[in-house]
């Protein structure tokens, strides 16, 4: 059995100031008035230009960011596959507006899919569609409003952009996520995961899509996402985590007077997770799976799930994920 507590796996990698800085660290972020504080110093400083770049780089940015640029990266890169444990490339932009953001966004990813042709190392790249579209675009879609003739064209470059990404993907046999984001913009993600997967994921699983489960939806979700790629024979990908804009749709409910989307409870939440995990699982033949989680239940649920299918570790259709720097154990 898989055992978390084997600290000579679970930090195989780190040396004893790794830990101890690590250590200090999350004691400090565990503060939250300490964090509010620290946040404000810091933007403080730095519109003032004063020199605390050196302390960010040698704390936060060295415990959670694997490099500034892809060169940089490929020490990590290199570092982790040391233990086999792979990474995955982010060009981690969001939420831009003009057509030339849009298109560097284009190319950094595409250089991502470059950078990890071949490397074993790198399974997989990710984006996030804000990086290729404006936010208010993807909201008129997701609503079902009339687009005008302008956003209409506007809607197929963005269409084009991210099938350039999927087709590159598919050319360099690279696997992609497509990053989830708020759930009001997430029906014109969906649409765009769901053609691509369509025309790309044929004989393998080579796009995913990516689930948040805290969202009381997603199980039935998932469950029609499956369906829909047995009726249209192409392999479903399905990254399943549990959600990073809690309080931001909370608030959003409240203002607009909806049911909030989210589930009302933690226990909720990973009951639908776990759920989709087996589900995934039942129809392993026509998937490919990635459990993204900080969560140890449910990381041992789904090697459990593998050992009663007889499926091996190495299985290239399930993949196990966590953000660097955050349960780094897991990974190990």
């Amino acid at each position: 059995m898989l055992d978390f507590s084997n600290t000579q796996i679970a930090f195989e990698s780190k040396s004893n100031q790794d830990l101890s800085r690590s250590y200090w660290l999350y004691r400090m972020i565990g503060i939250p008035a300490l964090v509010n504080l620290g946040s404000v110093l810091t933007n403080f400083a730095l519109k003032l230009h004063l020199p605390i770049k050196g302390l960010i780089k040698a704390t936060i940015f060295k415990q959670f960011v694997g490099g500034e640029n892809i060169n940089e990266c490929s020490k990590t890169v290199a570092a982790l596959g040391q233990y086999k444990v792979g990474s995955i490339l982010d060009y981690s932009v969001e939420g831009k507006e003009s057509e030339s953001e849009f298109e560097h966004c284009l190319n950094e990813t595409l250089e991502t899919i470059a950078k990890a042709k071949g490397d074993p190392n790198i399974p997989f790249c990710v984006f996030k569609v804000t990086g290729l579209a404006r936010f208010d675009l993807l909201e008129k879609v997701s609503d079902g409003q009339v687009l005008s003739e302008l956003e209409t064209e506007e809607w197929e470059r963005v269409r084009s952009r991210v099938s350039k990404i999927c087709k590159a993907a598919e050319a360099a046999d690279q696997c992609l996520f497509i990053d989830a984001e708020e759930s009001w913009i997430q029906f014109a993600i969906d649409q765009l995961a769901d053609e691509n997967m369509m025309v790309h994921n044929k004989s393998k699983t080579i796009v995913y899509n990516t689930f948040q489960m805290y969202r009381h939806d997603r199980l039935e979700f998932l469950k029609n996402s499956i369906v829909k790629g047995k009726a249209n024979h192409y392999h479903v990908g399905a990254k399943l985590v549990r959600g990073a804009y809690m309080e931001k749709e909370a608030k959003r409910a409240e203002e607009r007077a909806y049911a909030n989307p989210i589930h009302a409870t933690k226990v909720a939440t990973d009951k639908d997770y776990n759920a989709g995990l087996e589900l995934c699982m039942q129809n392993i033949d026509c998937m490919g799976i990635c459990a993204g989680t900080h969560n140890e239940e449910s990381s041992l649920l789904l090697t459990r799930l593998m050992e009663k299918q007889q499926i091996a570790p190495n299985d290239k259709r399930i993949y196990f994920s966590q953000l660097f720097g955050m349960s780094d154990h897991i990974s190990f």
